[in-house]
């Protein structure tokens, strides 16, 4: 059977472009089992920072791993 897990990870940017990250923001959450669960999180924390527009999160999805 394939598995894979899911992370939620984001931070503050320098810019609202969203390409590097503040040193000291960085944030990475989880494992979660399941996409579901991943974006509750996801949900919550991007609420969390919305007055802060240069803060950003996302879903990474780790590769599927072969568990027994």
């Amino acid at each position: 059977m394939q598995k894979s897990r899911f992370w939620v990870v984001g931070g503050e940017y320098t810019s609202c472009d969203c390409e590097q990250l503040v040193q000291g923001t960085e944030r990475v959450v989880g494992p979660f089992d399941s996409r579901t669960d991943a974006e509750r999180t996801w949900r919550t924390l991007s609420e969390d920072h919305r007055p802060q527009a240069q803060v950003r999160f996302t879903i990474a999805q780790e590769p599927p791993a072969v568990t027994a």
